[in-house]
């Protein structure tokens, strides 16, 4: 298989627990405890993600300069974006629960729509960048998608679409994360250190927001103090996956 399917490949893999969680909150009852232990655990592996392998990775190649500006230049822009998917109602797509009063579903949705695309392109990247897939990343994103893609299904079907529709609408960002993993390998430009480890650094600032201002929250909320446990839990498997990896 050419590196260019590999990495398409995998960044449908990464993308394929929005339409696993999709179906979970369609069809089933998740105990809100259960949902908030998984996004704890994910919590610890997406820091682990973002740290061990890209932000360390960005300062090895690149020293600390650009990977220092790529990583504020990714928290600005996620913190920027969550704020106006906020006004529209989509705050609570990283979350488990049920859809809140007056949010709308479509809005969670697009913003799951803004999330993917970037986390996918990081697939593609790492795969450029080391000629093998990261699987502490795939591992990371896959576990993050489930509470985001339930809590926009939940939305979407209490505002009245149809679960055929709300299947479909998933299968799209499936796809759309599979291109943008593909596009991130086959676009970016391996020979520009900068580049590279600028993006590697963005995607960490992008990713320490996110799981600060949406996933943690919500865990402790709805699971209590354990949570920190478990995260800590995800922060060792993801440095035991990077030592092996």
């Amino acid at each position: 298989m050419s590196s260019a399917l590999t990495a398409a490949m995998w960044g449908g893999v990464a993308g394929s627990s929005l339409v696993l969680g999709a179906l979970l909150g369609i069809y089933k009852e998740i105990p809100n405890k259960i949902s908030a232990f998984v996004m704890a655990f994910g919590t610890g592996v997406l820091i682990g993600a973002a740290t061990f392998e890209l932000l360390s990775d960005a300062i090895k190649d690149g020293g600390i300069l650009y990977p220092s500006i790529g990583f504020l230049v990714g928290s600005t822009l996620f913190i920027l974006v969550e704020m106006m998917i906020s006004k529209k109602g989509g705050q609570e797509r990283k979350r488990s629960k049920g859809n809140p009063k007056g949010h709308s579903g479509m809005a969670i949705f697009v913003g799951s729509v803004i999330d993917a695309i970037p986390e996918s392109v990081i697939i593609g990247v790492s795969l450029l960048e080391n000629h093998t897939i990261s699987w502490v990343i795939v591992i990371a994103i896959f576990i993050s998608n489930f509470p985001e893609a339930m809590s926009s299904s939940i939305g979407l079907k209490k505002d009245g679409y149809h679960k055929g529709k709300i299947l479909f609408l998933w299968f799209v960002v499936l796809v759309l994360s599979s291109i943008s993993s593909l596009l991130g390998f086959v676009l970016i430009d391996a020979s520009s250190t900068i580049l590279i480890t600028s993006i590697g650094a963005f995607a960490a600032g992008g990713i320490f927001a996110m799981v600060s201002s949406t996933m943690l929250p919500e865990a402790f909320e709805e699971g209590g103090p354990i949570v920190g446990y478990i995260s800590a839990l995800g922060l060792l498997t993801s440095l035991i996956l990077t030592y092996f990896g």
